[in-house]
């Protein structure tokens, strides 16, 4: 379960069960849905770049989606949307602040 005030929270390309989710482009899939979902919102072109709420990126060898807080401030549904993918696809899931 997501607590209720995360900064980030980390979607893990790993099930519950320890199986490498796949498609393997799933991270970049799930972040180019939410691209339009930015500061300012969707702009012309916006949709040819992530947005800095909903980022893939790879942590440890795992790819993860890293969803800021901000992104369910500003579009609620959008945040629900993230974390029913990660629900339904038993996906790990966890809260912090990436450190680079």
């Amino acid at each position: 379960m997501v607590p209720s005030n995360p900064s980030e929270v980390f979607i893990q390309g790993i099930t519950r069960d320890g199986r490498t989710f796949r498609p393997s482009d799933w991270a970049e899939r799930l972040a180019g849905v939410m691209s339009s979902f930015r500061p300012g919102g969707a702009q012309p072109g916006s949709h040819l770049s992530y947005s800095p709420w909903c980022i893939p990126t790879v942590i440890d060898g795992v790819k993860c989606v890293i969803v800021h807080r901000a992104l369910r401030d500003h579009e609620p549904m959008a945040w629900d949307f993230v974390i029913n993918f990660a629900r339904d696809n038993e996906l790990k899931v966890s809260e912090g602040k990436f450190e680079k």
